[in-house]
């Protein structure tokens, strides 16, 4: 138990444990801290969905759960999700109908008669932002808006958007959403600037950095010769990695052009979303591809290993409004990088605080294959970057940390 009072807190967020999507593992892990705080939080979330993107067979008898812990409660309800990815009118739906559900659960969450100190919500959905408002107002508490992607910047810059009207309103409800909260939290200065362009001179500090982390106790440096590596049948040589959500964002397609370009590596491509079927259909030929499936929680630090190389590519224009938090997961397990993205951005400036890595201009195949080819041709190189990233991570992204820091911010409030 902390020295400090105890704060209770409403977390509504679109994934949490047992759910497997990064952003349920960092909501997952922020909630344990602030527990390990001495705070009392109820959890409002989706039953689990992410893996297959369908709710799992043994959540699905009905569409609204609760369960008591001895820190609070978690209320699980239907996400609406579905398994066509691309159709962004049903996904949107899917999140407005998610919303409405975890409204009602935030709005009987804490008690009737019981003082809430804070609403945690967290976005993508954006939507999430007016039903963390409403459940705000009627406990009486200030909201903190939790952004993980600035939306809909990202899905513009990708093109997943194109509708004039459809960008407008989304735009709307973005603004809307950081005007109706108390503070903002963001997780890179990049996503700050952007957030605090989108709101009047006088409401700019409401914005708030508090970066993501990882848990380095968890996550180590192991040994290449994994388990994982033998299912795959990936053999003994050197191994890049892709391991995350396979959708427009992220510039999957230089990992094909490099495979084209150096025959005697094996290129990994391994998660699942909207591109893997057009991936896998262009890299047809490409004897050095593969593609692997989602992983467990408990073979994730094997995962991690399989690769001697580890890649995060996001497209032109997109580092701005979203941070891959897989970087940090890359950094604990004492892999290198090489990162295709916008240059002066948070993942850059990362890699050249801590030496772990490469960093190369997004889009550019040339550029990422001739990185690949330099950093498989110098091992020695390999591991020194791993370990110094390693070395900085464990400094520099401690899970108690941001839990003091969201303490720290709800208290200010």
């Amino acid at each position: 138990m902390s020295e400090l009072s105890e704060l209770r807190m409403i977390v509504v967020c679109p994934h949490f444990d047992p759910d497997t999507a990064p952003t349920g593992r960092v909501m997952s892990r922020i909630v344990a801290e602030l527990v390990a705080l001495g705070h009392h939080v109820d959890v409002v979330t989706s039953l689990p969905w992410y893996r297959g993107h369908d709710v799992e067979p043994e959540w699905r008898a009905r569409w609204a759960r609760r369960q008591r812990t001895a820190w609070g409660s978690i209320v699980r309800v239907n996400p609406f999700a579905g398994p066509d990815k691309r159709n962004l009118v049903r996904r949107a739906l899917g999140f407005a109908g998610f919303s409405v559900l975890a409204g009602v659960g935030g709005l009987a969450a804490g008690g009737p008669l019981r003082k809430v100190d804070a609403v945690i919500a967290m976005s993508p959905p954006l939507t999430l932002g007016l039903a963390g408002r409403l459940i705000a107002w009627s406990h009486r508490a200030p909201l903190v808006f939790n952004i993980q992607d600035v939306f809909p910047d990202a899905a513009v810059e990708t093109g997943a958007i194109t509708d004039r009207r459809v960008i407008a309103a989304a735009s709307g409800l973005e603004r809307l959403s950081y005007r109706l909260s108390d503070a903002v939290t963001v997780l890179s200065a990049d996503l700050a600037d952007n957030v605090r362009a989108k709101l009047p001179a006088l409401l700019a500090g409401r914005v708030h950095l508090i970066p993501n982390f990882v848990d380095t106790q968890h996550i180590r440096p192991a040994d290449r010769h994994t388990a994982y590596r033998r299912q795959l049948g990936l053999g003994d040589g050197p191994v890049v990695l892709y391991a995350g959500n396979v959708g427009f964002s992220q510039s999957l397609e230089l990992m094909l052009v490099a495979a084209g370009e150096l025959p005697d590596v094996t290129f990994l491509i391994n998660g699942e979303g909207s591109m893997r079927a057009d991936l896998e259909r262009q890299a047809a030929g490409l004897t050095n591809v593969r593609f692997g499936r989602h992983v467990t929680d408990d073979r994730l630090v094997e995962l991690l290993a399989t690769g001697d190389i580890h890649v995060v590519p996001l497209r032109r224009g997109l580092a701005a409004v979203s941070v891959p938090s897989k970087t940090y997961s890359i950094l604990a397990a004492g892999r290198p990088i090489i990162a295709a993205i916008d240059a002066g951005t948070e993942v850059p400036r990362i890699l050249a605080a801590s030496g772990a890595g490469t960093v190369v201009e997004p889009d550019d195949p040339v550029a990422f294959t001739a990185a690949i080819r330099d950093l498989v041709g110098d091992e020695r190189r390999g591991s020194a970057m791993g370990a110094a990233g390693r070395r900085w991570v464990e400094q520099a992204a401690s899970p108690r940390a941001v839990a003091l820091a969201y303490d720290q911010l709800i208290r200010s409030l």
